[in-house]
């Protein structure tokens, strides 16, 4: 006890880099991007500053960019020209996530690509699969739906996926896509599970970005409530079960202790740093009430304290610059 014990001795500047407990480095990220099928240019997105739409055409640039940077893995998004109620723009050999992974594959072969397995930038209500009368009224049919995300997921890995993430919180998804990628031959393709992901309300940014917005209803019935840590915890177990390879908390800054309950099943963990989290870090930075680098490392570093072993962030980029500037 004091005075004999005296904790200020471990914060001396010099002595604070050998006893770190916590470190982030550019392997943990994953950079999250969209693309168009109708963008000719990078489309800027108003809700995210910092952040674009990009053509078809420029994935293979953004992809070398990014591994130039440091960054060793992508997660694609689509904007389909079309849209309607199969979705169908998610599973066609032509589809924009389609061509986005077969050029980033050839431009850069060492990039581990990532596509978002769902379909409500596709589907011409913003659901993600099927929806119809249940038992509470219009919602998403989970069973039929699940055949629509076996069809996505063997098109994404036919295209050369090396991780297919599905998102859209449907009882049996993983096994279901699990079954469907074997059976295809993809034995080797992982499934990153959105595995505890809660029906939020910081992911509107991300809905003009992807233009994934509903036209009727919400996702409470089928995302998790925020309240709920255990039924959270129970969602991840279960897709553990299934199979999943990679479990994952979203968003991540508010659900720190769920990162850190699903830890304990043995799988890696990624926590997802959503759209409203980076504009929110983004509008107080540049209102000048906050230090946008002190912030972004601090909320990223909470994250890695928690257990992830893996942060989607649209901040990726710019971490990496700045790992790279403090050596």
């Amino acid at each position: 006890m004091f005075p004999h014990v005296r904790l200020r001795r471990l914060r001396r500047r010099k002595i604070i880099p050998l006893l770190t407990e916590t470190h982030l480095c550019s392997d943990d990220l994953i950079a999250p991007l969209f693309f168009d099928e109708q963008a000719d240019e990078p489309v800027p997105i108003l809700a995210m500053p910092g952040q674009y739409r990009w053509p078809v055409r420029m994935a293979g640039d953004v992809g070398t960019r990014l591994m130039d940077a440091g960054i060793r893995a992508v997660l694609l998004f689509g904007i389909p020209s079309v849209k309607d109620t199969d979705a169908s723009g998610a599973h066609a050999p032509d589809g924009i996530i389609q061509q986005v992974v077969r050029a980033m594959k050839t431009a850069c072969p060492d990039m581990v690509i990532i596509t978002d397995l769902c379909a409500c930038e596709y589907t011409d209500h913003g659901h993600c699969g099927y929806i119809g009368e249940c038992c509470d009224g219009f919602d998403l049919v989970n069973d039929a739906s699940l055949e629509m995300m076996q069809r996505i997921a063997i098109s994404q890995a036919e295209a050369g996926a090396d991780i297919v993430a599905p998102s859209c919180m449907l009882d049996g998804m993983v096994s279901a896509i699990r079954e469907a990628l074997d059976d295809y031959g993809h034995q080797e393709v992982l499934i990153m599970s959105y595995s505890s992901k809660f029906a939020s309300s910081l992911y509107g940014p991300f809905r003009e970005a992807a233009g994934s917005g509903f036209s009727c209803g919400d996702r409470t019935g089928y995302q998790a409530p925020v309240s709920n840590r255990r039924e959270a915890y129970r969602e991840s177990e279960l897709d553990a079960a299934e199979g999943a390879d990679i479990l994952m908390v979203k968003p991540a800054g508010w659900f720190g202790d769920i990162i850190t309950d699903i830890r304990q099943l043995g799988l890696p963990v990624a926590a997802y740093q959503v759209s409203g989290e980076y504009s929110m870090i983004k509008a107080a930075s540049e209102k000048g009430w906050l230090d946008e680098r002190r912030v972004v490392m601090e909320s990223l570093i909470s994250l890695k304290r928690a257990g992830a072993d893996l942060i989607i962030t649209y901040f990726a980029e710019d971490v990496c610059r700045w790992l790279h500037e403090s050596r």
